[in-house]
C-alpha cells in the first residue's frame, strides 16, 4: 500500500490557524504533499483544510493507516488513546507529532527513528518557535542510533532481530566495534564516534569478548555464527548487476543466474543498487519484469557506448550479434564507475552475469 505523506489534523480553531501557518511553511522544506484534516463543525470557505464528518475517535484509523507522517494538534494524552488501537511496530507505524493547543510544544510521540518523527518534530518546532520534545535515548544521549545507520543512503539491516539489544548496549556504553568494508564513510563522523565504540580493521577482532556487540557494513555473505549474533548487519547499496540476454531470456533464469553468482561469491543480494544491460530499443519483458518485482533501477547504455569499455572477457560472438564486444561486464563497470568483482559467469544459451562494486570514498 502506497501511503500518503504528511496529514495535519486539528480539532480547535487555534489548531486550524496553528496547521495553516505550518502548512504553508512545511511545503517546501519536506518536498511532501502536506494535507490538513479538521472537523465539520468549522467548515468554511477555505479550500486549504479537508473537513470530516465522522468522530475524531473513528477518523483516527484512517489517517494512522493511510499517511506516513501525522502532525496531531490536540493533547498528547487524547492522542495516545486515539492512536494506541492500531499500534503495531516501529517498521510501519506513522511518525507521529504532538503539538499543544498554544503551539508551545512539539513532542516526537511515535516512531522517532525509523518514521522520521524526531527530524520532523525539529523541524515544525524551528518554524513554530516551539520547544521541540525528543525522548529517544541516542538522541538525548548524542549517541548512534543503530536503527538509522545507512538510512538516508538505502541501506538494509540484514537482521533486525539484533537492532533492539545492541542499541540498548550502545546507550548503555558497552564496548561495541564497527567494521565497514564497503558503502558509503558518511554515514556517522569519524571524529565523533561515542566512547564506547572504535573502528575495527579485521571483522574476526569482534569475536573478542570484549566487544559486547558491533556494527557491520558490509556487502559480503558472514558466516561466522558468534559474529552473527552479536552484531547487527547493513547491507549498504554497492553492487551494480550487468546481465548479457536474449530477448527471450526469463525472468526466471534472470533471477536465479544473479542468485547463484552472488552465492558463489558470498555476496548479498540485499547489497544491489541496479541492474544494468545493453540498450535494445525496447524493454526485455523478462529484464523488465525482473526488475520491477524487485524494485530495482535499471540502467541501459547504447552499444556505441559499452564499445568503448576495457573488460578482461571481450566475446566476438557478443559482438557479431549485439554490436558491442561485452554488455554484462561493459554495463556494470559503467553503471558502477567503480571495479568489476566478478567477471562475466555465463549460463547458456542467454544470460551472462557480472558484478561491480560502486566506488565509495
Amino acid at each position: 500500500m502506497n501511503k500518503k505523506e504528511i496529514a495535519i489534523v486539528a480539532i480547535t480553531k487555534n489548531g486550524i490557524e496553528i496547521a495553516k501557518n505550518l502548512k504553508n511553511k512545511l511545503d517546501i522544506p519536506t518536498n511532501k504533499k502536506v494535507e490538513i484534516f479538521a472537523p465539520s463543525k468549522f467548515i468554511n470557505n477555505d479550500l486549504s483544510i479537508s473537513y470530516f464528518t465522522e468522530p475524531i475517535t473513528q477518523k483516527m484509523g484512517f489517517f494512522f493507516t493511510n499517511y506516513n507522517s501525522l502532525i496531531l494538534i490536540f493533547s498528547l494524552g487524547a492522542v495516545i488513546r486515539l492512536i494506541s488501537p492500531y499500534l503495531k511496530d516501529k517498521k510501519t507505524d506513522p511518525a507521529v507529532v504532538v503539538i499543544d493547543d498554544s503551539a508551545k510544544f512539539v513532542i516526537s510521540a511515535l516512531s522517532g527513528h525509523l518514521g522520521g518523527a524526531n527530524e520532523l518534530s525539529l523541524l515544525v518546532a524551528g518554524i513554530l518557535k516551539s520547544t521541540p520534545v525528543i525522548t529517544t535515548a541516542a538522541d538525548v544521549n548524542k549517541t548512534i542510533p543503530v536503527d538509522l545507520v545507512g538510512k538516508k543512503f538505502g541501506w538494509i539491516i540484514d537482521n533486525y532481530e539484533n537492532v533492539t539489544k545492541v542499541s540498548a548496549m550502545m546507550v548503555n556504553e558497552e564496548k561495541i566495534g564497527i567494521f565497514q568494508e564497503s558503502g558509503e564513510k558518511n554515514w556517522w563522523p569519524v571524529d565523533a564516534l561515542p566512547k564506547n565504540t572504535s573502528i575495527v580493521n579485521d571483522m574476526d577482532e569482534l569475536l573478542d569478548d570484549s566487544y559486547k556487540s558491533g556494527l557491520i557494513i558490509t556487502d559480503k555473505l558472514i558466516f561466522n555464527e558468534h559474529i552473527l549474533k552479536k552484531s547487527v548487519i547493513y547491507r549498504p547499496k554497492t553492487l551494480v548487476i550487468g546481465i548479457g540476454l536474449h530477448w527471450d531470456t526469463t525472468k526466471e533464469t534472470i533471477e536465479n543466474g544473479i542468485k547463484n553468482v552472488l552465492e558463489e561469491n558470498h555476496l548479498s543480494f540485499k547489497s544491489i543498487k541496479l541492474i544494468a544491460s545493453l540498450d535494445k530499443g525496447k524493454p526485455v519483458k523478462g529484464l523488465d519484469s525482473f526488475c520491477k518485482e524487485n524494485r530495482f533501477d535499471i540502467l541501459l547504455f547504447h552499444k556505441e557506448i559499452l564499445g568503448k569499455v576495457d573488460v578482461p572477457n571481450p566475446s566476438e560472438i557478443v559482438g557479431k550479434y549485439e554490436g558491442t564486444y561485452s554488455v554484462s561486464e561493459a554495463s556494470s563497470l559503467l553503471a558502477s564507475n567503480g571495479v568489476l568483482i566478478v567477471p562475466k559467469r555465463k549460463f547458456p544459451p542467454d544470460l551472462t552475469v557480472a558484478i561491480s562494486r560502486v566506488k565509495n570514498d
